[in-house]
């Protein structure tokens, strides 16, 4: 397996993307968030296919709808903090008609299709290094943003008091969701990336109490997800994303019958 180009650019992508989804994810899921990631993806559906419309590159498409997305949830919030979570259902709504709308008028269902499944074993090599160096990018904000972003989940009415600014904050975050998810959407799939966002992350929180060894429970078990999927899909003729997303649930449903018992 290991001889073939893809399937060694396959296993290099999906372990990056293995490392920075539940980094993306997890904050995402203790903001009462989670479907922000499903909105995302959409929304790059959304570009890609206005990429293929107006004829230049669907990813640059896919990358400028999730930040235009990603803001715009941020500023719908914002104006309305009793009910935070409608702004991804105001953006998803928004997301699914232009991709409806620009799908048809773009005419070209085998690119669309590509986008919806990923294709992570055809990846090119602007995707291959675009994909590590927006991984390079989120990791090293990440890091500085680590502890400031611990505090906003946990305790948003006193970061202000300790001198965070959360509207900054909270603008790079989504800055740094839309970028990945877009990058995430073109190699396993617009309709699987909000999955695999955050379903390791509440499988991590069946055997973990604290912030950080969820995260790093989170990266195996989604490493696990990508490595097992890759390989299936290899053996078997399958669509590398649709294996991943489902044994990640596999190993969810696992976790949820050990903690249960």
């Amino acid at each position: 397996m290991f001889e073939y180009e893809f399937m060694q650019r396959a296993f290099i992508v999906g372990s990056i993307l293995a490392g920075i989804l539940p980094c993306i994810g997890l904050p995402i899921l203790l903001k009462r968030l989670s479907m922000m990631g499903d909105t995302l993806s959409h929304a790059s559906l959304a570009g890609v296919a206005i990429g293929l419309c107006f004829g230049f590159n669907p990813l640059l498409g896919s990358v400028v709808a999730c930040i235009v997305a990603g803001l715009s949830i941020e500023i719908i919030s914002a104006r309305l903090k009793a009910y935070q979570e409608i702004s991804t259902v105001i953006v998803l709504a928004a997301s699914i008609g232009l991709a409806g709308i620009f799908t048809s008028l773009a005419g070209n269902s085998n690119s669309i299709s590509s986008y919806l499944f990923g294709s992570i074993v055809t990846i090119g090599d602007l995707e291959f290094y675009l994909v590590i160096a927006v991984a390079a990018l989120v990791v090293s904000t990440y890091k500085i943003l680590y502890n400031r972003l611990y505090l906003s989940v946990f305790d948003p009415q006193s970061a202000p008091l300790l001198g965070i600014n959360t509207k900054l904050l909270s603008f790079v975050f989504s800055f740094l969701v839309a970028i990945t998810i877009s990058i995430a959407a073109k190699t396993i799939g617009s309709l699987i990336v909000s999955s695999l966002l955050v379903v390791p992350v509440i499988s991590a929180m069946q055997f973990s109490k604290t912030y950080r060894s969820t995260l790093g429970i989170s990266m195996l078990l989604s490493v696990l997800a990508v490595y097992a999927g890759l390989y299936i899909s290899y053996i078997y003729n399958l669509r590398p994303g649709a294996v991943i997303v489902l044994l990640s649930v596999g190993i969810l449903i696992v976790s949820l019958i050990c903690k249960r018992k």
